[in-house]
């Protein structure tokens, strides 16, 4: 098990004692697409980590599932209600095939005994993720949007490609799928992008990157 999550974002710069005892109390899975990990305002908490695949991030609003975020193959997720957290804030779902590995709320209490390290690593993870919200957030409010789509395609430039339809990149976006549409046939004629069904192929990063900066658009 370690040795499987060791490409894992958050669990790699662990110590190894408590990479070992995380690793020891972790629940494989696989998932189908579709499949879910857990629900908005399920009452077990605990982490996630992505081995292989993508994971949608999603929440209700009125009534309407909202994709707000992805989580790609070795990054980490979750909470945890034991120092005053609450509920799932959001449902976790496959959205290719994935595996993902889970440590819940009560494994992670009997790591403690002997690792109580673990909940430091576990509010590093939490404020990651606030972290990287507030930074989705302001892109939303101050980046153009050709711009917040490129923004939203870069962080996949390592993996080759982003497994994102069309709908769901304008959904990340806050855009309407025409708008999206003409904006991604931009970044394709600049050669940065390549459209594809149902995933979108980085083909020139540093272009991309270039798309991100507002005050080139």
């Amino acid at each position: 098990m370690a040795d499987r999550l060791g490409a894992n974002r958050w669990f790699a710069p662990l110590p190894a004692a408590l990479r070992d005892a995380i690793a020891a109390a972790a629940s494989p899975r696989a998932l189908a697409p579709g499949q879910w990990v857990y629900g908005q305002g399920d009452e077990d908490t605990g982490i996630v980590m992505v081995v292989d695949g993508l994971l949608r991030l999603e929440t209700v609003v009125d009534e309407r599932t909202v994709l707000i975020g992805v989580a790609r193959a070795g990054t980490a997720f979750g909470q945890s209600r034991r120092h005053g957290g609450g509920p799932r804030i959001v449902t976790a779902r496959a959205g290719p095939p994935s595996r993902v590995v889970t440590v819940g709320d009560s494994a992670l209490g009997r790591i403690a005994v002997d690792q109580p390290a673990i909940w430091h690593a576990v509010s590093t993870l939490v404020y990651a993720q606030l972290d990287a919200s507030v930074h989705g957030l302001a892109e939303m409010l101050a980046l153009p949007p050709i711009a917040r789509i490129a923004a939203r395609l870069r962080p996949f430039a390592e993996d080759g490609a982003a497994p994102l339809s069309q709908a769901d990149l304008a959904e990340l976006c806050g855009l309407s799928r025409k708008t999206t549409s003409v904006h991604l046939a931009t970044l394709e004629a600049a050669g940065a992008i390549a459209r594809g069904y149902g995933s979108i192929r980085l083909t020139d990063p540093d272009m991309l990157a270039r798309f991100c900066a507002a005050e080139t658009v």
